[in-house]
């Protein structure tokens, strides 16, 4: 085992022992549950104890959501009612104290959840970005709505406006990122926010509790931990909720969602599970196509939504890209988060490299070969990944949202096969195509553009830039996120009318004046 460089090292456990609510970090003296990773810190293997963190219930469930009600209060809160220009500004300072705990949160990103030392600062800095980008979109979005429009002799201003208390609940993987864009966009559009850490990944929003509780009033944005079932449950019955913003598994969604009172008045913000396949195609440029394809399906170990969790080869070029495709993935470099040139490293779910073994054992026993040399080769905590092949649709590894790192290949003769297979799919997040001829790629897009809602040319799947819309068709994803569109998905189109005419014009013009009204304004935020 390697050293760990000391700014590495864990010295000792955090005790997460206060939760958000109200506005206080309130003290807590229950039952807590110890936070362990994976990756040793020993020469003998043993997962290293990284601290422990509440284990909260019903009472606590409806302590949060009863303050983010009151926050709301039926649309009469601070936050709601607050100066577009005045929420910023509670975004901002939070921003610069957010920046403080780089250092604390890339290394908790490490051990928590085995991501690279550059892939956690990554997920850092574009996430600070992605507040700050979404700052100046709401500027936009609020310069254009200050002004009256007059249409058939009424007068209209037109805002978007919250919609009430918001339920986030964010995935293991991107545990700061992929939760900051539900949770960013909500909060400043009004909204106030509960949010529960992952499961994984729960000890590095630790860093910023103190920030969240003095950058914004009271009630605004409340953190609690706890089992799914435990906290997020209760909250549902409640009533309280009026957005779900999830990003995990459909099956959570449709859980959550039956438990809520009126699920008419529920709002779905979710981003779910995927199968993205590639086609590769026989004129693809095949270097090109290899190292996509080794980014798309293993980038982070393949535990993304976005990644390549199908290969469809055509059987023209399929030895050749096998056989290259294998060597390649047998000399990505596995080892600890720190460690220089790393391309895998160890998994964060103790459970999951049983499972991936499980997927290797059916799809051989089905007929599939493992065709690299390292392939399924075990340690304590990895699986090295298994390039399988000729995969079939009997196959768990086929049928499954494997999030882990297998590789399944398939051959096609007919282009129509794998789009038949995209069209009776669960899921239709993105796909990856391959090729040059435009004869051949034109048509195709034309139609893979109707089944998934990403097509990415001789690219892999990804989600970013964050500018671009991030969403999916059929059980991948309710609602779209992007930059531009997370601020509509958390608010409502809403507006004061009058008639044209004098008296109505006078009050309207005596409104503008007087900036009396937070609503009522034209004020342009630089």
């Amino acid at each position: 085992m390697n050293t760990i460089p000391q700014e590495f090292q864990i010295t000792a456990p955090l005790i997460q022992d206060t939760y958000l609510v109200n506005g206080e970090l309130k003290k807590w003296t229950g039952k807590t549950t110890q936070v362990y990773s994976t990756i040793s810190s020993t020469e003998k293997y043993e997962p290293t104890l990284l601290g422990s963190t509440p284990v909260m219930g019903e009472a606590e469930a409806l302590e949060v959501a009863e303050s983010a009600r009151a926050a709301f209060n039926n649309g009469q809160g601070l936050w709601p009612t607050m100066k577009v220009v005045d929420r910023i500004k509670c975004m901002e300072n939070f921003v610069v104290k957010m920046k403080e705990t780089r250092t604390e949160v890339v290394k908790l990103l490490m051990w928590e959840i085995g991501k690279s030392l550059g892939d956690s600062e990554k997920e850092f800095d574009r996430t600070v970005e992605y507040i700050n980008d979404t700052i100046q979109s709401y500027k936009e979005l609020n310069s254009q709505s200050a002004h009256f429009a007059k249409v058939q002799g009424i007068n209209a201003m037109v805002r978007r406006g919250p919609i009430g208390v918001v339920l986030c609940l964010g995935p293991y993987n991107y545990p700061l990122n992929e939760t900051f864009t539900l949770l960013i966009p909500a909060l400043i559009m009004g909204n106030p926010v509960i949010f529960k850490p992952a499961k994984h990944g729960v000890l590095l929003i630790s860093p910023l509790l103190e920030a969240f509780r003095s950058s914004f009033p009271k009630g605004v944005i409340s953190i609690v931990y706890g089992r799914g079932r435990e906290i997020a449950s209760p909250i549902m019955r409640s009533g309280k909720v009026d957005i779900l913003a999830l990003i995990g598994n459909s099956k959570s969604a449709i859980a959550l969602q039956d438990q809520h009172p009126n699920k008419n008045r529920l709002r779905l913000v979710l981003g779910l599970e995927a199968k993205n396949p590639a086609i590769i195609l026989p004129d693809a440029d095949l270097d090109l196509a290899i190292q996509e394809c080794i980014t798309g399906t293993l980038s982070f170990n393949g535990q993304r939504c976005t990644a390549l969790k199908l290969l469809y080869v055509h059987e023209s070029i399929a030895d050749e890209f096998n056989k290259r495709f294998a060597a390649k993935v047998d000399s990505l470099q596995f080892g600890n988060p720190w460690e220089k040139g790393v391309s895998l490293t160890p998994l964060p779910e103790t459970e999951k490299p049983a499972y991936i073994q499980e997927l290797i054992d059916d799809a051989t026993s089905k007929g599939a070969k493992v065709i690299n040399a390292k392939g399924g080769e075990r340690s304590d905590n990895f699986i090295f990944p298994a390039v399988l092949f000729p995969v079939n649709k009997d196959m768990r590894v086929y049928q499954e949202e494997q999030f882990g790192p297998v590789v399944p290949v398939l051959t096609f003769k007919d282009i129509q096969e794998p789009l038949n297979d995209m069209a009776e799919s669960n899921y239709g997040q993105q796909v990856s195509l391959f090729g040059k001829d435009i004869k051949t790629i034109a048509p195709l897009i034309d139609t893979l553009v109707n089944l998934v809602c990403r097509v990415n040319l001789n690219s892999s799947c990804q989600r970013g830039p964050d500018v671009f819309p991030f969403t999916g068709r059929k059980d991948s994803a309710f609602g779209t996120l992007s930059i531009h569109d997370a601020l509509r998905s958390f608010s409502i189109r809403t507006f004061v009318a009058s008639k044209d005419n004098a008296y109505n014009n006078e009050i309207l013009q005596e409104l503008l004046n007087s900036k009396e009204s937070n609503f009522i304004n034209t004020d342009y935020i630089l």
